[in-house]
């Protein structure tokens, strides 16, 4: 059983390794956990699942594979589940009473037995009642309601503590490379920009020098040590109105994950392309703008710069001086762009417009000359995720 979980995993793109995996079955043989299913898929989870992005790939595996759900239809076969452990789960949660009353019903054999019955009776949804699979009822099966010998189907969370089953509870789904963008997403991506060092004042424990240097006098000898911090420096660049208006949303979700996972962030705002002003607030970006020279000689080389728009213009606006929509650029933005990419050899371009449309449009074939073909992404999951390993090289 197992041996075709982890094979499972392996076939649906989760990369287990076999270490991860001997690690999982030593902690069975110790039993680290009780005969129960949550348990275990707590337990496995923890220890082949290295990266959120993965857990929802493991949680459709882990459901096909013990029956938990089913990765090609939504009907269920409870009779293949370990019976073992339904019944040591229902030692644990029920009480004397209710294990008299399972009893009086006909037992697990019976309560399975019904199950089936009814899942290829019922056609219909059904809500309240005692007998169809529903919700809010009295029945055994289902979700919302109440009884001893319940199976829950289709319900995040069991009200009454007393399921024997959960049967589709996938709380990582968003997380998947092929889903929409969120805050939470974004932290996951950026946490690859991460380089530690201790700075600052002596203001932690060092608990293992501590006890090295007691047991060396003889007496306590309390060490303290910096705190450890992210050293990590971001310059942010972000193209704001326009044709990114429709990208607002997913844009200030960029900005918050990256104010919450960088903390030595600084940004600017800019229109389309950089020209010699940038600027910090869109309400006074016409008549409080900062020299881009300034940023340039204020940020030192090892700042990483991630550059976010959708390279959407008039080609004129990288090409020409006076190309800019909004004032007489004395030089071409491309000789900014040129700039940043020489200033800043770790600088990477975001970009929300799909990439298969790239080709298609002339300005962006034109950054993407200026920056490095290889320099730009797009913003989604996985185009965020290359874009940190492009930076921490």
């Amino acid at each position: 059983m197992f041996l075709k979980f982890f094979n499972e995993l392996r076939e649906a793109k989760v990369p287990v390794t076999l270490k991860e995996y001997l690690a999982l079955m030593e902690a069975m043989d110790k039993q680290v956990i009780d005969m129960d299913v949550e348990d275990f898929y707590y337990l496995s989870r923890a220890a082949l699942v290295k990266d959120e992005r993965n857990i929802d790939k493991f949680d459709k595996v882990f459901g096909h594979t013990f029956k938990g759900l089913d990765t090609l239809a939504d009907a269920v076969d409870v009779q293949d589940l370990p019976e073992e452990w339904l019944r040591k789960m229902t030692e644990k949660f029920l009480s004397k009473e209710e294990m008299d009353e399972i009893e009086a019903l006909g037992g697990f054999e019976k309560l399975m037995e019904t199950l089936q019955e009814r899942l290829k009776e019922q056609k219909e949804r059904h809500e309240g009642g005692n007998k169809w699979i529903g919700t809010g009822g009295t029945s055994p099966f289902g979700a919302n309601g109440y009884n001893p010998e319940g199976v829950r189907i289709g319900q995040e969370k069991s009200r009454h503590r007393r399921a024997v089953k959960v049967w589709d509870k996938r709380e990582f789904k968003n997380y998947d490379d092929s889903v929409e963008l969120g805050t939470r997403n974004i932290k996951v991506a950026m946490k690859r920009l991460r380089k530690w060092a201790r700075t600052g004042a002596h203001d932690e424990l060092d608990l293992d020098q501590t006890i090295r240097n007691t047991a060396r006098k003889g007496y306590l000898d309390i060490e303290m040590r910096p705190e450890k911090r992210n050293t990590v420096s971001v310059l942010l660049l972000l193209d704001v109105g326009g044709s990114m208006d429709p990208y607002v949303r997913i844009m200030e979700e960029l900005f918050s994950a990256a104010r919450s996972e960088i903390k030595n962030l600084e940004y600017y705002y800019f229109h389309n392309c950089p020209y010699e002003g940038l600027w910090k607030d869109n309400r006074r970006r016409l008549n409080n703008r900062i020299p881009t020279w300034d940023v340039l000689n204020k940020f030192p080389s090892d700042y990483k710069v991630i550059i976010v728009g959708d390279a959407t213009m008039s080609p004129y606006e990288i090409t020409y001086a006076g190309g800019s929509v909004e004032h007489w650029n004395e030089e071409a933005g491309g000789i900014w762009i040129q700039r940043f990419v020489e200033r800043y050899p770790n600088l990477v371009w975001l970009n929300p417009v799909k990439e298969g449309a790239w080709e298609y449009t002339g300005s962006i074939k034109l950054i993407r000359e200026l920056i490095g073909g290889h320099r730009m992404f797009e913003l989604t999951l996985e185009g965020l995720d290359e874009a940190m390993k492009e930076l921490s090289r």
